[in-house]
């Protein structure tokens, strides 16, 4: 190997070994191997050589390429093994150090409530029906006996959509009535139904919002009266807020779809936001007995089947049992706030086997 070679050689070996990182690793293989190199800058003049000077040269020049070219990437493999070691003792995790804590998810408020619901009413024999949030006009008013002149079917209070269906108007309903009178149609008596489910109006304050949650209850059979919803709906309330002895009271009102009407109201203090404490009263829900003109709108006979029906905002009744002032932090998706009113996944279900 000519003088000029072997220098090349040793300045390169040399380089690489006090090569420390990877910037300085690659200035060492661009400065032999690449475009202007200096071995690139050898081979390239092996074309202004006589042809026997060209062969022996060339023989030389291309062993001390294969040469520098092992050296380089062995190098380069030691740097990265070098760089890995070095990363890996700097994120060493001790492992006889306590975990992290890790917060588990909570179920909203609103879940749980129309989980509890369907857990209680389910003990007294009611199913979960659904329908659709989209309702026709016919199904959300006209089936309930709600005439064309109600304040609820102004635009002012309801969401309504273009009419399809044969030119039926359409809304968002704002209850859940609307699944009662599917039921009513599709099925053949006895029924027992709960409807939990989306609700929209136009309205948004403190203790309204443009969308929020009701139950509705319907039970038609024959020989059904006022003590069944009565006692149903007495039961329902003492176990929901938890108290055996909750004072109910019944109260004559007006709906147009039952008759008669009535408001439920349980005992609480208004001094003190207690329920079941104080002398005052609280309206919580409204029921009644199936209007005769929405049972026969539903193709039944009343002279043959009766039925009660009992509707409640969800949001209602938990912002009573757990002290929320404010019905718009149900929506507000504050994890704070989630976390404080929530409920572990693990949690009963049933009201009677938490207490």
């Amino acid at each position: 190997m000519s003088d000029d070679l072997e220098t090349l050689r040793q300045e390169t070996l040399a380089a690489l070994a006090v090569a420390a990182d990877r910037r300085e690793w690659d200035a060492v293989r661009v400065g032999t191997l690449g475009k202007s190199g200096r071995l690139t800058a050898l081979l390239k003049e092996l074309g202004r050589m006589t042809p026997d000077a060209r062969k022996l040269r060339g023989a030389a020049v291309n062993r001390l390429r294969d040469e520098l070219s092992r050296a380089i990437e062995e190098r380069g493999a030691a740097i990265e093994a070098e760089i890995l070691n070095a990363r890996l003792a700097a994120e060493r995790v001790d492992v006889t150090l306590p975990t992290a804590p890790e917060r588990a998810g909570m179920i909203h408020p609103i879940s749980r409530t129309m989980e509890e619901m369907a857990a209680i009413f389910g003990a007294m024999g009611f199913r979960v029906a659904e329908g659709p949030d989209i309702e026709t006009d016919w199904h959300n008013f006209s089936a309930l006996n709600t005439p064309d002149h109600h304040p609820a079917r102004t635009d002012q209070d309801t969401f309504y959509l273009p009419a399809q269906d044969q030119g039926r108007e359409r809304v968002l309903r704002t209850q859940t009535s609307g699944v009662q009178i599917r039921t009513m149609l599709s099925e053949e008596p006895p029924i027992r139904i709960i409807a939990p489910g989306r609700t929209y109006r136009a309205d948004h304050d403190a203790t309204h919002s443009p969308m929020f949650h009701q139950c509705e209850g319907l039970v038609i059979d024959r020989g059904i009266t006022l003590a069944h919803l009565k006692g149903c709906l007495t039961d329902f309330l003492r176990a929901f807020f938890g108290k055996p002895d909750l004072p109910v009271r019944f109260r004559a009102s007006y709906f147009p779809f039952t008759e008669p009407s009535m408001e439920v109201d349980i005992g609480w203090s208004r001094k003190s936001g207690e329920i079941g404490g104080g002398d005052d009263w609280l309206e919580v829900l409204g029921s009644g007995m199936v209007h005769p003109r929405v049972l026969a709108n539903c193709g039944l006979d009343p002279r043959e089947w009766q039925g009660f029906a009992f509707g409640m905002g969800i949001e209602r009744l938990t912002m009573l049992r757990h002290g929320i002032p404010d019905l718009r932090s149900f929506y507000e998706s504050d994890v704070r706030w989630l976390r404080h009113y929530g409920t572990s996944p693990l949690s009963p279900a049933l009201l009677h086997e938490g207490l």
